[in-house]
């Protein structure tokens, strides 16, 4: 912390979409935390030429950054999509590793990944999926393990032992849980269950991840009237606060993409970026670096963000970093 410039300090605490060109050049401008890879940066290049780019970002920035991806399987495989990377194709569902081979097929599949992202210089697997989600109607129900609680708790704490275990971290998500609600990529989704089907389902996977290690909780942009009616989940302090408080996370808690349309309408004209870390937020996905960077960093200088908010998001980067080897 004391080697860093107020500049890096906020650049740390973004954790950017990874620019399509000129990948190193943002790296040293922005000094980003870290990169989240989508199909289209895997889509052209080899191991090798991955590799060497994301090298050539690491060698311009001051802090060691995360490189993440998603790569849950089934429907959400950046990675394993391209034989270039995986000749025996996408990792399957976790719906169908489980039924192909229980919490045993699960365990293996979660230690192939972390071995296939830690060999191309990736160091986050933003996953797994900790939605309870039982109805096939459900949005989240392809990507979620599509059991109750205590079961997609059991697979909650089995990948995440072995992703870390291969020295990947993991991302739990979409705190405080996804339930039924609709798709915020394209709109708000407002959740009115009441706060004991969070405490009685929702939370257990939650729970069962943080007790197994992992380091980074994702919170979804989710309107949840029992804990917080005017703002998403993402911006909303009393939701951050049962995360913290109730079940006692220390790690790093990251945004969804604060370009999402259900986040939009909610800012009232202020920076997303801006009232995320206000909520309590320690990392920000950003798909637009630049802006975003720039306004956290005019409302640190301007007193609109306290310094002791900065300092605390970016301590909790580094030790994430710390726990995954990188400093």
């Amino acid at each position: 912390m004391d080697g860093l410039t107020e500049g890096q300090k906020v650049g740390q605490l973004f954790f950017a979409r990874c620019p399509d060109g000129d990948e190193a050049a943002q790296a040293a401008q922005y000094q980003p935390g870290g990169y989240i890879l989508f199909a289209r940066d895997f889509a052209g290049r080899t191991p090798d030429t991955l590799r060497a780019m994301l090298d050539g970002c690491n060698r311009q920035s001051a802090v060691p950054m995360l490189f993440g991806v998603d790569e849950e399987g089934g429907t959400v495989c950046r990675v394993s999509r391209f034989a270039q990377y995986r000749a025996a194709g996408k990792f399957p569902s976790p719906q169908a590793l489980f039924k192909a081979g229980g919490m045993e097929a699960v365990g293996r599949d979660a230690a192939e990944k972390a071995a296939l992202l830690r060999g191309l210089g990736l160091n986050v697997n933003l996953a797994p999926v900790c939605d309870v989600s039982t109805d096939p109607d459900d949005y989240m129900y392809a990507r979620a393990f599509g059991k109750d609680a205590g079961q997609t708790a059991a697979y909650a704490s089995a990948v995440v032992r072995e992703t870390q275990a291969g020295g990947v971290g993991c991302v739990l998500k979409h705190f405080p849980g996804y339930g039924n609600n609709a798709d915020t990529h394209t709109g708000v989704a407002v959740d009115n269950r009441p706060l004991s089907t969070f405490e009685e389902s929702d939370f257990l996977p939650f729970s069962a991840g943080i007790e197994a290690g992992a380091g980074c909780v994702l919170v979804s942009h989710n309107i949840v009237p029992c804990m917080d009616g005017t703002r998403p989940a993402s911006l909303s302090p009393a939701v951050h606060a049962v995360l913290r408080d109730g079940l006692g996370f220390g790690g790093v808690i990251l945004t969804d993409d604060l370009a999402m349309d259900a986040v939009r309408q909610y800012t009232g004209g202020a920076s997303a970026a801006v009232l995320a870390l206000q909520a309590g937020n320690d990392m920000l996905i950003s798909s637009d670096l630049p802006a975003q960077y720039a306004a956290v960093l005019a409302a640190l200088q301007d007193g609109t963000l306290d310094s002791g908010v900065v300092d605390r998001a970016c301590a909790r980067v580094l030790g994430w970093k710390y726990d995954l080897g990188l400093l």
